[in-house]
């Protein structure tokens, strides 16, 4: 229990009407939650539900304080009501207030981009704890103390879970935590109140334009990011991005730079490449990494400039880096008696499909038969559709378009704007199946000897959404099940 008043230190309230000197045990932003009396509950304007049409739902449920951006009609005299301009920020004040601010007890770095995310924060995790700090992780596969799992929701929790997740790992002893911050969790304010002692840029491509309407829109919500960033922090960017040097042209803090192409703070340069791994030179010293591909020698370096900013030892650093295995359904690699070589990645972007893509051509020097099985998700931005069918064929022998996550939308809605997107030339080498499995089967049966199978765009996840239901689906158990075969690399 704590008084109401010790909120309102970090609050910026328009008005205020009731009592100011009462308890509050609970914050709620969702009144089917509400279940305990002393809760104090924050009306947010959301994209398909307005928070205050429920505020005397919430009050007859037990709430004695409301957090609200218009003042309701009808003023109940057992409840004290703050009005302020913008709901979210004030929940994640709140939210950091109740759990008494534990983003600033706990060393946090967040990472932001179009792709890369999810690798480098759970790299930077298993780095960590194989050099002895207790580390929290947050990110769009799995949330992590230490080694306990607790599953993930969203790539970014909203700012309730967020600072009780972080307030538990700060009371399970973590000295650190990385977490994924996506472009949507910035614009909707769900890091308010979050206090980051560092930030990353990855890259940023063309993807969620659904919410964010224009890429202009896009690129100025990870801005917003780097913005928020406090004074004695860090921003890592990489340069080799267009839009690197943008992210941080607003930002307090001190700037870092990562890059394989030009001069950097952290410079690397690709020695080989091949499916067993990388070698690579980072700052001069040459190391060899389980991974593969030039995205990941980008990850790479990422994680070397952060743990390198963070205080770490370079030799310990790059030491326990060669020894790390990839995150689950990035690049993973599977090979048959064949030697037929199975990949499944969670590429659901032009870019991040081109990347894979262009791995495996520069691995193979496109001496083998390359098929890829690609869908894209429904409800989701429809303009990457064709791009996604034209990055496909441009790498592959052949291409199987097949269904993603179709959600509430028509799966054969989703193929047809795929399919707009053959070139004309490839159309004999293009099939459409809609059922993933089948698709997946098939590819598997026309894949030669020493050829290689792509199973893009579902990665990690183990499930298929259609119509509001997720169905057991796993891209990686398909595979295992059509085809013998020897799992030889998990990266």
């Amino acid at each position: 229990m704590k008084k109401l008043k010790v909120f309102l230190e970090n609050l910026n309230t328009i008005q205020i009407i009731g009592n100011k000197d009462i308890s509050i045990s609970n914050i709620q932003f969702d009144s089917r939650k509400v279940t305990e009396k002393n809760t104090l509950y924050v009306a947010q304007k959301g994209i398909n539900v307005d928070g205050h049409q429920f505020i005397n739902k919430a009050i007859e449920q037990g709430v004695t304080a409301v957090v609200c951006e218009t003042l309701p009609e009808k003023i109940n005299e057992n409840c004290t009501y703050m009005q302020i301009a913008n709901a979210a920020t004030a929940l994640g004040e709140l939210a950091s207030a109740f759990y008494d601010f534990p983003s600033k007890k706990i060393t946090l770095v967040g990472i932001t981009g179009t792709n890369g995310k999810t690798t480098t924060v759970t790299l930077l995790h298993n780095l960590f704890m194989k050099m002895g700090y207790p580390t929290g992780l947050i990110s769009t596969i799995v949330n992590k103390i230490n080694h306990t799992e607790i599953p993930a929701t969203h790539t970014t929790p909203d700012a309730l879970a967020l600072n009780q997740l972080l307030n538990d790992m700060v009371n399970a002893g973590c000295q650190f935590c990385f977490m994924e911050v996506s472009s949507h969790a910035i614009v909707q304010q769900r890091i308010a109140g979050i206090h980051f002692a560092g930030g990353i840029f990855s890259n940023i491509t063309h993807d969620h334009l659904d919410f964010h309407q224009t890429f202009a829109n896009y690129i100025k919500a990870k801005q917003q990011f780097f913005e928020m960033l406090p004074k004695n922090a860090f921003a890592l960017i990489n340069i080799d991005d267009k839009n690197g040097k943008v992210m941080v042209q607003s930002a307090k803090t001190k700037v870092y730079t990562y890059s394989l192409r030009t001069g950097a703070h952290f410079k690397g340069k690709i020695a080989d490449n091949s499916f067993e791994g990388l070698t690579c030179q980072f700052n001069g010293t040459e190391v060899y990494f389980k991974l593969c591909g030039k995205f990941n020698a980008y990850n790479l370096l990422a994680i070397y400039g952060t743990a390198l900013l963070l205080g770490m030892k370079e030799e310990e650093v790059l030491l326990e880096m060669s020894k790390l295995e990839g995150a689950s359904g990035r690049f993973q690699v599977l090979r048959d008696y064949r030697n037929r070589t199975f990949i499944v990645d969670y590429a659901h972007t032009p870019d991040a499909l081109k990347n894979v893509l262009s791995t495996i051509k520069d691995i193979t020097q496109n001496s083998v038969e390359v098929i890829t099985v690609v869908g894209c998700g429904g409800d989701r931005d429809a303009l990457k559709r064709p791009i996604m069918t034209e990055t496909a064929c441009a790498f592959s022998s052949k291409v199987l378009l097949t269904s993603d996550n179709p959600r509430t939308e028509d799966p054969h809605k989703i193929l047809a704007d795929m399919e707009t997107g053959i070139p004309v030339a490839f159309k004999q080498r293009a099939l459409t199946i809609e059922n993933r499995r089948e698709a997946i089967k098939t590819a598997c049966h026309l894949l030669p000897d020493n050829g290689v199978l792509l199973v893009a765009g579902k990665g990690h996840e183990t499930y298929q959404e259609i119509n509001g239901v997720r169905h057991h689906f796993d891209d990686v158990e398909e595979i295992k099940s059509i085809t013998n075969y020897e799992l030889r690399i998990t990266n």
